[in-house]
């Protein structure tokens, strides 16, 4: 009899896996078609624009008048043709390295205390700001910033832009450290306890360096998740059309770039912004990538 039963309903299991599995896959391709059209556009514009190609000469003569200009020159003036964005590069990676500091001390010490600590009386209110910090826009992150530093300082900086880059980075390390540290056994713990060691030295010299991967893959995807946003910037960096590495000084940034030469009515700048976006695209994947090696150390 249940044999029978099966023999019956395969054909119609097999249907409707089929079905199923076709709508799917139908769902992937609208998901993921539009991200790989504007990666390939990207890719496309953009690398002709980073290296000033012209591939309306043919593939050889395209080659005629490249440059690494985008990466040696900073903006020219608006409308005219040639520059770069060396401003925009040197200002990401110091307000990126700037962030660092802030997001992954910060972050690394609260997922310590989270995991290490879980009967503190301080443990809830720590875990309720880093689950609000979570879910703030970057937007508002830029508007703290601004009223700390812009107008106590009186005038945009780098420093202030780092500072928003940074607490928005401070939620994601302290979730990752907290639950890489979770994994590390119990019984490691107790072992460093069992020779004699204070709590904070068996924390320092065993559990962290145990979970050292989880805790650097948190890190690069905080960098990767910060190093694309805009609007915390604009009311904080500002931006510079020089190369600024005064962090108490206007600075640029990629994103600013982009921004700026996106809403731009000149090709020139339109045609940077492109480069610059599959600049950032690159750094965000390598990024990425980086953070998927470290995810495998043991």
């Amino acid at each position: 009899m249940t044999s029978s039963r099966e023999t019956t309903l395969s054909p119609v299991r097999k249907t409707t896996n089929a079905v199923m599995g076709g709508l799917i896959l139908l769902a992937t391709v609208v998901v993921v078609l539009p991200l790989i059209l504007i990666f390939l556009y990207l890719l496309r514009e953009g690398f002709a624009s980073m290296f000033n190609l012209d591939f309306s000469k043919g593939f050889a003569g395209a080659f005629q008048n490249a440059n690494l200009n985008f990466f040696t020159h900073v903006p020219a003036p608006e409308g005219e043709k040639g520059g770069g964005m060396l401003n925009a590069i040197l200002g990401t990676l110091e307000m990126l390295a700037l962030a660092s500091v802030i997001g992954v001390g910060v972050g690394v010490a609260g997922g310590i205390f989270l995991a290490e600590y879980p009967k503190h009386p301080l443990m809830p209110t720590i875990r309720m700001i880093s689950d609000v910090l979570g879910g703030i826009p970057a937007i508002v992150m830029g508007l703290v910033a601004y009223g700390l530093m812009v107008l106590t300082m009186g005038h945009f900086s780098g420093l202030a832009g780092a500072l928003a880059l940074g607490f928005l980075m401070i939620p994601i390390v302290v979730r990752t450290a907290e639950e890489v540290l979770k994994l590390v056994p119990q019984t490691v713990r107790e072992a460093g306890l069992a020779l004699g060691l204070p709590k904070w030295l068996v924390i320092m010299k065993i559990v962290l360096p145990a979970a050292a991967g989880g805790i650097i893959t948190g890190i690069m995807l905080s960098l990767a998740r910060v190093a694309g946003e805009a609007a915390p910037l604009l009311f904080t960096a500002f931006g510079n059309n020089q190369v600024s590495t005064d962090p108490l000084k206007p600075m640029s940034a990629l994103p600013l770039e982009i921004f700026r030469g996106a809403t731009s009515a000149y090709d020139e700048n339109q045609r940077l912004a492109k480069a610059g976006a599959l600049l950032l695209i690159a750094m965000i994947f390598v990024t990425s990538l980086l953070a998927r090696r470290f995810s495998r150390l043991k």
